[in-house]
């Protein structure tokens, strides 16, 4: 049986290498050399973030029936997070290391923060909820495509 909690956090741990080569990408080099891994690090963040908005968070609200909740805090919180990368990607374009550096330590911080409690609290309870459901979730999450 699968387990949404590893899965999840398996899918954490794969963003953060990303956000750690990008920032030793943009260290060696110029900001222009991290423009690659800030695209991988982006585009998998944004697909992190809609495998739980558009599967597993509605799953654990249809379940639980609590939809101003943690799934809800956690909304807002990636609208913060996509907030941040998209300056960061400006931070890029303009080739402003001083912006890029001074965001990287916020985003870092903010995730850290972000994906504790998912990780500690809302994943655990998810799994607890949704364990008969769990590969049935997890390939939907598996096969789903970034709108």
């Amino acid at each position: 049986m699968a387990d949404i909690k590893s899965f999840l956090t398996t899918d954490h741990r794969t963003c953060d290498a990303y956000f750690s080569q990008m920032e030793n990408s943009a260290n060696a080099g110029s900001l222009a050399d991290a423009l690659a891994m800030y695209t991988k690090f982006s585009d998998a963040i944004e697909h992190h973030f809609q495998m739980e908005e558009r599967v597993m968070f509605p799953a654990f609200e249809q379940k639980t029936g609590m939809t101003q909740g943690p799934t809800e805090v956690m909304r807002m919180e990636h609208q913060q997070l996509r907030s941040l990368l998209k300056q960061l990607g400006d931070a890029i374009d303009n080739d402003d290391r001083t912006k890029f550096f001074g965001l990287t330590e916020t985003l870092m911080i903010m995730m850290q923060q972000h994906n504790m409690k998912e990780e500690q609290m809302l994943y655990t309870m998810a799994q607890q909820h949704l364990s008969a459901d769990a590969d049935h979730i997890i390939d939907m999450m598996e096969s789903m495509i970034v709108e």
